[in-house]
């Protein structure tokens, strides 16, 4: 401001007083006025945390908690799970459920690999009690239905919370529908915590499960071996398919009688993989530490099942990766690329081998998911092991590898044509045929869908 301004606004003031003074003796005298309260000072506060970023899916635990535990309210419940049944903030089930007003935890029960999560594929264990809690554990993987039976008595409910990934084999399917069929015949009703599918909702590949193969790596008959279902549709359909795909063993009176409740999830559509759901992943097994690995579980399992070739490179990779005896990275390479499968690419990767040294092996791509079929290169796998075996390695398994291979792969005329033309086994005309038959399941599964292909997924619970 310049000093001509601040004068005339000197001189402006110096008039507005006098002429004020006049007016103001020319009238009664006034009250005086109130001395104006001093001015407070504006609070400032420190800045809060940021908003909490939760994940766009809900979880059926999640679900279960919003609506105020209403499903298990007032019951003596149980609860089978493992490490990664979690809610979408990480928090354990177990202790979600602990601190819920109204509800009573009494047991645990654990399925394949324990209640911890660390025991080997397919090593059974014994019943404990969980340190942390107090609570008995019970080992319902390799338990027979009788003892299954035995272990719900005293329940009013059966809470289920297990983390698939969407293969067939993974047996908390299979798990899942023995714990149906002990709680059905007691009583006891069953309330499933509903988990997305990590491979989506949409994908339905590989064999379909022949019923002489029915085992404890394969509870559901014609089922391929990527499914496409959550567990709580697997739920509906265990209790309400019919015989030609429902595993339970009961008569109709008793699962007409048996109480399903599953816990949807909100938020989740068949479109999504798990990296859309923006969920943590929690290992489900030792051996599927990522999505990654559970994409690749149904990707080479079948193809290392029996047979010379291994998974990962060395360490690394769990089910990412393939090698064979005496064969170099790249002439596996240049063997694969051979048959030209859609959706993969195959390229060199360092790794850490058993000895703690360095190696090179060969990582399995996915390049294009629609292209994809998840279990194709297995077969490829197959019909190359026997081109570069001296002896084709399939004819030469005894019964009992025999038995596993038909368990996990599903398919009997399968194992009867690998072993009898080995490394000139059409793969395709089998491939085909599962095509069709794993579309026909699918159309007949999706009465048993409880999320649409898009836009939101239902809010309340599913009884039947």
């Amino acid at each position: 401001m310049s000093r001509r301004s601040l004068v005339k606004i000197t001189l402006g003031a110096v008039v507005l007083g006098a002429l004020v003074l006049a007016l103001g003796c020319a009238t009664k005298p006034a009250k005086a006025a109130a001395k104006p309260a001093s001015a407070t000072p504006p609070v400032i506060l420190p800045p809060g945390p940021p908003p909490e970023k939760l994940p766009r899916v809900m979880l059926g635990i999640d679900v279960l908690e919003a609506d105020g535990f209403k499903a298990v309210a007032g019951k003596r419940i149980g609860l089978l799970t493992h490490p990664a049944g979690v809610n979408r903030r990480g928090e354990s089930t177990v202790d979600v459920l602990r601190r819920a007003p109204g509800v009573k935890l009494v047991a645990l029960f654990a399925p394949e690999h324990g209640f911890d999560g660390v025991v080997k594929a397919g090593d059974n264990f014994k019943d404990t009690i969980d340190p942390r809690t107090g609570l008995p554990v019970y080992a319902l993987y390799g338990q027979g239905l009788e003892k299954s039976k035995a272990m719900v008595k005293g329940l009013d409910a059966l809470v289920i919370d297990l983390q698939d990934i969407g293969a067939r084999s993974y047996t908390f399917n299979v798990i899942m529908s023995h714990a149906m069929e002990a709680c059905f015949t007691n009583g006891v009703e069953v309330i499933v915590l509903d988990r997305p599918n990590p491979l989506g909702g949409l994908k339905v590949d590989g064999p379909p499960l022949d019923p002489e193969n029915i085992s404890g790596v394969g509870a559901y008959p014609r089922m391929p071996y990527v499914h496409g279902l959550t567990m709580g549709e697997i739920a509906l359909m265990t209790k309400n398919g019919s015989a030609a795909i429902s595993s339970l063993k009961l008569t109709e009176a008793v699962r007409a009688k048996g109480r399903l409740t599953v816990i949807p999830l909100r938020g989740w559509t068949r479109n999504m993989r798990w990296p859309d759901t923006e969920l943590k992943w929690v290992p489900t097994s030792p051996n599927v530490p990522s999505f990654e690995a559970a994409a690749g579980y149904a990707m080479v399992g079948l193809g290392t099942q029996n047979s010379p070739w291994e998974w990962g490179i060395g360490r690394d990779y769990h089910f990412r990766a393939i090698g064979f005896p005496k064969k170099t990275p790249d002439e596996i390479i240049k063997a694969m690329e051979a048959y030209k499968i859609p959706g993969l690419a195959f390229v060199k990767r360092p790794g850490t081998g058993r000895d703690g040294k360095p190696i090179t092996g060969v990582y399995v791509e996915i390049t294009d998911w629609e292209k994809w079929h998840p279990t194709e290169l297995s077969f490829y796998m197959h019909k190359q092991a026997a081109k570069w075996s001296r002896l084709n390695p399939f004819a030469a398994l005894t019964t009992e590898e025999q038995r596993s291979f038909r368990i996990h792969v599903g398919s009997t005329a399968w194992l009867g044509e690998l072993r009898r033309a080995g490394g000139s086994v059409d793969v395709a005309s089998f491939l085909k045929n599962w095509t069709e038959r794993a579309a026909i399941y699918q159309e007949q599964t999706k009465k048993f869908w409880l999320y649409p292909w898009g836009d939101s997924a239902p809010a309340g619970p599913a009884k039947k």
